[in-house]
Order: C-alpha cells, then sequence, then structure tokens
C-alpha cells in the first residue's frame, strides 16, 4: 500500500529545507513505496531550488508540483489530486520529524476500519518565551505559536480532530467525503484556519475511526515573527472568525448577547490584572469573541448565499 507524504510550502525555503531532510531520514521498510510530494504554492523565493536538490539526492522519493492559485486548502487539494499513495501523511514546511514519525503514523491505517490518524506536535527545544506569553498552565497560548497538539501518552481512538502538521488518511476519505474547504485554510491577508479539523470532524461526525499516535512526534519551528502581541491578536481574531465558519451555527440573540457579555467580563479582567502572562491571555480572548461577532453579523448580512457556499465548499473536489 503505497504511502504520500504531501507537504505544503510557501516563501520558507530556509525552514523547507530543514523539514525535507528530516523526512530524508525515515525509516520506512524497504518494501514500502513511498514519496514526499512537495507543492509550492506561488512561492518567490528559493522553493524550487530547494525540492530540485532533493529530488536529484533521492531520485524518485521526491517530487514537486507547483499550485498558482494562492491559499493552504489549494495547495492541500492539488497535492491530493497529484499523490500516488493511497494512504496520505500531512506536513507543514516548518517542523521536522522524527525517524520513525511516517511508519508510526500510517500503520494503524493498514486497518481498514481506521480512516485516518494524528500525532503529536510539539514545540522546537530550546525555544524561550517573551514574559507575556505562557506556554503551560490555564493561559498558555502555544496553541498559536505552533499548533500545539499533545492528548498524552496513550494511544487511542481521537475524540477531537488531530492538526495538519501531523496526520494522515487513507485517500478513499476525501473521495467519500470532499476535499478540504478552500474558504476556510491560511491565505493572503488571513490567518484563518481550520481547514484540517473541519475535514477531521467530516470523518467523526460520519463515524469514522481516527486514531491518536504518540510516538508520531513533528517539532514545530518557532517563527520570531510569531512571536509578538501583534501576531497573537491577528491569529485570535480570524480563529474566533474561523470557528463560525466551520460551524456554520446560526448564532440567534441569546448567543450574541452571551458573547458581548463575556467581551464586557473578559475585558474588565484583563484591565484589572498586572500578571503580563494573564493579562494578555484575556485580551486574546477578547480578540477570540471579537472576530466571532464579526464573522457572525458578516454570514447574516447574507445568510442564504453563505449557506450555499458552505455546502459547495463541502462537496468540493468530490467531482474533480
Amino acid at each position: 500500500m503505497k504511502t504520500s507524504v504531501i507537504l505544503c510550502t510557501y516563501n520558507r525555503s530556509q525552514s523547507l529545507g530543514r523539514a525535507l531532510e528530516s523526512l530524508a531520514y525515515s525509516v520506512f521498510p524497504e518494501t514500502t513505496d513511498w514519496e514526499i510530494l512537495v507543492v509550492d504554492n506561488n512561492s518567490s523565493d528559493q522553493t524550487r531550488a530547494v525540492v530540485q536538490n532533493f529530488c536529484e539526492r533521492y531520485p524518485g522519493r521526491y517530487r514537486y508540483l507547483f499550485e498558482s492559485q494562492q491559499g493552504k486548502s489549494h495547495a492541500l487539494n492539488a497535492g491530493i489530486r497529484e499523490a500516488q499513495g493511497e494512504i496520505l501523511a500531512f506536513v507543514d514546511d516548518d517542523v521536522t520529524v522524527e525517524p520513525g514519525w511516517l511508519q508510526d503514523l500510517t500503520t494503524p491505517l493498514h486497518d481498514r476500519r481506521c480512516a485516518g490518524s494524528g500525532g503529536r506536535i510539539l514545540p522546537a527545544r530550546g525555544f524561550v518565551p517573551p514574559n507575556w506569553l505562557a506556554l503551560d498552565g490555564p493561559c498558555n497560548l502555544v496553541g498559536a505559536l505552533c499548533a500545539y497538539f499533545n492528548p498524552g501518552d496513550t494511544p487511542g481512538d481521537l475524540k477531537r480532530p488531530p492538526y495538519g502538521a501531523n496526520m494522515a488518511f487513507r485517500r478513499e476519505m476525501f473521495d467519500r467525503y470532499g476535499y478540504f474547504r478552500t474558504d476556510l485554510g491560511p491565505r493572503p491577508n488571513s490567518e484563518m484556519r481550520f481547514e484540517d479539523t473541519e475535514f477531521a470532524n467530516r470523518l467523526i461526525a460520519a463515524g469514522e475511526q481516527l486514531r491518536y499516535v504518540p510516538s508520531a512526534i513533528v517539532y514545530h519551528e518557532i517563527h520570531e515573527s510569531r512571536v509578538t502581541k501583534e501576531f497573537f491578536l491577528a491569529w485570535w481574531f480570524d480563529f474566533g472568525r474561523g470557528w463560525v465558519r466551520e460551524t456554520n451555527k446560526k448564532v440567534g440573540v441569546r448567543e450574541r448577547l452571551k458573547i458581548f457579555a463575556r467581551i464586557v467580563r473578559t475585558s474588565f479582567q484583563w484591565f484589572a490584572t498586572f500578571d503580563p502572562q494573564r493579562r494578555f491571555y484575556r485580551k486574546c480572548r477578547v480578540w477570540y469573541d471579537l472576530g466571532k461577532i464579526t464573522e457572525i453579523y458578516k454570514l447574516a448580512g447574507n445568510t442564504k448565499s453563505s449557506k450555499n457556499e458552505v455546502k459547495r465548499q463541502v462537496r468540493e473536489g468530490s467531482s474533480i
């Protein structure tokens, strides 16, 4: 059963090189057929040259695909269409993987009862956060920093969706449930995500089995550009918008009033504390709810077309 690793990238040629180098040391049985498909989402840096170097060093292992339509979901869907594997593993361009990552992540999928799997995403070793940023405890903001995913040391069925930097699915799941929604996922001028969790939630809602594999570990690079308050506030605002768009939940007047009340209450807590980590955490929560309110009113202004668009996005790819 052939496995394809799909890695989408945009203007990160330096970190991409480190990611591809770590994949080159993957430990996989010699009898297993597998490939690494790099989808270049319209990069303007040295991305193509970096990938070509790996294609030359490891003939038949690495492949390059160019996708000009901007947006990660477009790149992911292009990779799915082009991939040759029956099992599709996904990883980001700013992580490094353990040598046993791919084998551990994909082993559960050889059982056809299992539709998908996810592993741990941990921050790169040695990162020292600024004093306003908590990485653990009730005020931690590590999710925005590196898509942190660590449900523990025990393998088992996943009740929550894995994240796109470390997940795998059998190809037939995309044929059955559609591809990634292109109205979700990071793209120019938007940090809205959810393209990965929305797809996994579709499978969970349909009763498909997803497995958690704690031994499948990737380490997420910490980008200097992300370690700013401006980035975190924009991320949380778009996270709130993405939550509304993913769930497509009708939010009535009562629920809207609850969100407004929470904004007021959290704002008071934000101003009332002098602890830098708690203070900034509460500010991010305010931005999160502001993002929700923004998207609720945006969708409410065009309810019928919004619902039709969501339905179209869910079906996207199934007819390609």
